[in-house]
């Protein structure tokens, strides 16, 4: 069995675990990080991307205000590249009259997030879209974030930086040895899901970073951590109808914010308690809420064409908290298992937002240098990460590179104009096993297609590199210690990087099936009006034409493919059925025709 030893060993490859990682090896700690799927799989990857002021939680949770607020500016500066710089309006809405609005105002200035109160003539100036019914508006410092962009850069960090970045390695146990009162976490007996062999890790210090799977991996050392998963769902509409994010002035509640993130709006998002983090099913009344709620901000909005629905499980932690999640501190929570339950090398790292990830990777790197009776101070906050020399990410960065560098007959994603040469890098340099992951390298597939055209494109072009690729520089899943992040959504700075070497494992047939899957699922909550006949054309693409849910994978399976198959009870089908099957595409059809004339009502 294979065996590795290292000072840190971090569980968890979302934006805090990467953080946790970057900390401690600039640190000068010798750092492994493992995640049983690819970086930002979990709830990193599936939030709505804005980048608190910490007006949001200001009067109900002004810890966490503060915590936002620091963090804003910090990352402004050392993730500049991943943030776009929009800025926020909290709108007063006929529903929303009351003493909050001046509540909100002195909270503000007690925890000094800058707000100025504009005339609503003006914002709509900025935002002609906006509920003209508007009594008052509040501009705040919020931005938006590209969480995948912002975990690559880190992780790509902390590679710089001296750390070992494992993905698809899942933990199966934790090592403990000693007695009852002098028990200790010394590593962790990890599964390599590619190469299908365990690999033994011995640390000095474990920090349990897992979001909403925490818990999980606590119980593995026999400690009890009540992770409190609040799923969110949130729904993209096919066009940016906004270019500020909306938030209605009053206390946190269901789809009371719109975020426009790339070239998408994102209305959220629903707050509900769910008893296990994998729980993502989405439910039609969270759609219908959120389309509803949406129209108080811009009315109009629910008539768009609504392009995805999806959720994500956060991490929410309040010792003893019985209570809705919705009530739960948004605040960070580090958990000392050595002072609280006896057990030592062991850090648990939960709570926060997506915002104060560095910070929680902070103070929990100050309590590993404590507890290993070492001081090193923390130096991210003034350390940028690769890409920042970039600037603020601006939308439309990507057309003037196709367009300046004449790269529009090398487009494999016309939506979200991904090139040829990126869709290859991605693929040759980044730990890629599934489609999916490349969706979150480039955007494969995000579009309003939602991977219609270009994703027999990318499965062909995935197939010939295994068949024609170099034999003298293969490379593996997990061998991207080599691979720069810095220009990962550049169309033009791809022709600057090596070529690509052959892709091992890649089975083009199964690829296609499990992607196609995926998309799927956070399609059947919103097949109505426009989406509906994209919809069916695809279906005529894939089943009719290609007929896709028969193609030949020998027997084989991802890790990932389980978790692609759709919950039967979520399209109506019975279970052990086929998920994607010809009766869906007549299905599709029929619908389609019913609603030939009632576009655009869910």
């Amino acid at each position: 069995m294979k065996q590795q030893t290292t000072e840190i060993l971090v569980i968890g490859g979302g934006s805090t675990g990467t953080g946790v990682a970057w900390d401690a090896a600039l640190r000068g700690f010798q750092v492994i990080l493992v995640e049983k799927r690819d970086l930002t799989h979990g709830t990193t990857g599936r939030y709505h991307g804005l980048l608190h002021s910490g007006g949001r939680y200001v009067v109900k949770d002004p810890r966490s205000a503060e915590e936002c607020i620091r963090e804003n500016r910090i990352l402004r500066h050392t993730h500049a590249h991943c943030i776009e710089d929009t800025g926020g309006f909290f709108v007063v809405t006929p529903e929303d009259e009351g003493d909050y609005p001046d509540r909100f105002q002195e909270a503000c200035a007690r925890v000094g997030i800058p707000c100025t109160e504009i005339p609503v003539a003006e914002a709509l100036r900025h935002e002609p879209l906006l509920n003209p019914r508007a009594s008052r508006v509040f501009a705040v410092p919020d931005a938006t974030a590209d969480s995948f962009l912002a975990t690559h850069a880190t992780a790509q960090a902390a590679r710089l930086a001296g750390a070992q970045i494992q993905v698809y390695h899942e933990v199966v146990a934790l090592l403990v040895e000693g007695g009852e009162g002098a028990r200790r976490v010394t590593g962790a007996r990890v599964r390599d899901l590619i190469r299908d062999e365990e690999v033994i890790i011995h640390a000095d210090m474990v920090i349990n970073a897992a979001g909403a799977w925490a818990g999980q991996v606590a119980q593995l050392a026999g400690i009890p951590v009540h992770v409190i998963p609040g799923k969110g769902t949130m729904v993209a509409m096919n066009h940016r109808m906004v270019n500020t994010v909306l938030n209605r002035c009053k206390m946190p509640a269901d789809g009371d914010i719109i975020v426009p993130i790339h070239t998408v709006a994102v209305l959220g998002t629903t707050d509900e308690k769910v008893s296990d983090p994998e729980h993502l099913r989405i439910e039609p009344w969270e759609v219908q809420l959120m389309l509803e709620e949406g129209e108080k901000l811009v009315p109009g909005i629910s008539q768009a064409r609504v392009l995805r629905a999806w959720a994500g499980v956060r991490p929410l932690y309040q010792e003893g908290f019985q209570g809705e999640s919705r009530d739960v501190t948004r605040a960070l929570t580090l958990l000392d298992h050595q002072q609280r339950d006896g057990v030592a090398g062991f850090l648990t790292i939960t709570g926060g937002k997506w915002t104060t990830f560095r910070l929680m990777a902070e103070v929990t790197v100050d309590k590993a240098c404590e507890q290993l009776g070492t001081r090193r101070p923390c130096t991210t906050a003034e350390t940028p990460v690769p890409g920042v020399q970039q600037g603020h990410y601006w939308l439309g960065h990507r057309l003037s590179e196709v367009e300046e560098h004449h790269l529009q007959g090398e487009l494999i994603c016309e939506c979200e104009l991904v090139t040829r040469a990126m869709l290859e890098q991605a693929a040759a340099h980044n730990p890629t096993f599934t489609l999916d992951d490349l969706r979150r390298d480039v955007r494969l597939g995000m579009g309003p297609c939602q991977g219609g055209f270009c994703t027999y494109r990318a499965a062909a072009i995935l197939h010939e590199r295994s068949v024609t690729g170099k034999d003298d520089a293969q490379a593996r899943p997990g061998d991207a210690d080599a691979w720069d992040v810095a220009y990962i959504q550049s169309p033009a700075h791809q022709q600057t990087l090596p070529p690509p070497a052959r892709l091992e494992g890649f089975q083009p047939n199964l690829l296609l099936r499990d992607f196609l899957q995926e998309r799927w699922k956070g399609l059947v909550p919103i097949l109505w009006g426009q989406q509906l006949k994209q919809e069916r054309l695809d279906a005529l693409i894939y089943l009719h034409l290609m007929n896709v849910d028969h193609l030949p994978v020998d027997g084989e399976a991802s890790p990932l493919t389980d978790f692609y198959h759709l919950d039967p009870a979520q399209i109506g089908a019975e279970p052990g059925q086929p998920q994607a099957s010809l009766a869906e595409g007549q299905a599709l059809n029929e619908r389609a025709g019913k609603e030939k004339n009632q576009e655009g009502q869910p």
